[in-house]
Parts: C-alpha cells; structure tokens; sequence
C-alpha cells in the first residue's frame, strides 16, 4: 500500500489521491520541479489536495508508486481498497478541488453507479465510482483514466452529472502556466 492512508469506514467511498504521473507536460513547460510539489501559496500541490481530502471526512488512500499510466494507477489505489463501498478518483494535481465536493460525490454514489462532477459544462474530478464499478475499475491499465467504466455505466443509465459550483473540480495544474492560474484563484477566495 502507497502513501499515508485513512482506514476505509464501512458506510463512506475512500478518496483515491492519485499520485504517481510523471508530471512530463510541467516540465516541458518550464516546472523545475515535479508539479506535485511545485510550491502554491505556502504549500505543495499535493499538500493543498490532501488538505481538502482531510477536511472532508472522508477516509481516503494516497497511490504514489510510479505506475506507467493513470489505468495502472487506479487499478491499484482500488485495489489497495477492494473492500469499499466505492471510491473517488482523484488526481493529486487539483489543489484547489472543495471539501464539500468531495462529501457531495460521496453521497451521490447511494443512488448511481458513477457520479461525475460538472462545473460550467466542463466535466471534473473527483469522479465517483460505487461497488457495482469495481471489476472495471481493477481491469483498468496503461495511460487512460476509468472513462471506459463511465461510458459503459452511461449506457445503462446509471451516471449522474451533478453540477457544481467549484472551480476546483476543473483545475488541474499541468502546465506552469496552470500553476499560476491556480495561484490567482486561490487568492480571489474569500
């Protein structure tokens, strides 16, 4: 098992923090170090994640083993937590993503099999998956994410699109230059 951890609650999907990409598109964008601790207002990237990954309760898994893609890196954050409920995958690189996001995926998944974030019509994350989604989710492998597990949950009807107001949920720092966006949204906050 990678990282630190919260143990898994019986009733709550765990926070699947992904954390094993090589950062590739930061580098060549001029990062001089991993985008996951590029500093951001006091703080690595990863350390704002976390820190909304706390504040919301929720118990969660951090996977920072190096794995090859993002479907390697899910199979075994899920695996690590076969026995949940269900799960919410989230990129390490979304230091601006809400508590209360996080806790309203969570609580959605009682009545859907995926539950996908929506700000402005962009689609987000963390995505939630429940149980029913854990043979795809471990089936995963190599550079893409669970969209597969989304699309065949949408053909049974059973994704729900929840708009949120979080800027959060779309801000992922990729670049440097995304770097500093998340920087002058951070401090517009209240």
């Amino acid at each position: 098992m990678a990282g630190e951890n919260r143990p898994p609650s019986v009733a709550q999907p765990v926070v699947l923090v992904l954390a094993s990409g090589r950062g590739e598109r930061f580098a060549a964008s001029g990062g001089v170090v991993h985008k996951l601790r590029a500093p951001l207002a006091g703080r690595t990237v990863l350390e704002h994640t976390l820190a909304a990954v706390h504040a919301s309760g929720l118990p969660w898994h951090l996977e920072d083993a190096g794995h090859p893609g993002m479907g390697d890196s899910i199979a075994a954050a899920v695996r690590a937590t076969a026995g949940a409920p269900g799960w919410l995958v989230l990129p390490g690189d979304l230091p601006l993503v809400q508590p209360d996001t996080l806790r309203a995926i969570a609580a959605a998944l009682a009545d859907c099999a995926v539950a996908v974030p929506v700000h402005q019509g962009e689609r987000g994350h963390p995505v939630g998956f429940a149980a029913p989604c854990l043979s795809g989710l471990l089936a995963l492998a190599g550079e893409q994410g669970a969209a597969s597990v989304v699309r065949q949950q949408a053909q049974q009807g059973m994704v729900r699109w929840m708009d949120v107001e979080d800027v959060g949920a779309v801000t992922d720092v990729d670049t440097v230059q995304d770097l500093e966006r998340a920087a002058q949204l951070l401090a517009a906050r209240p």
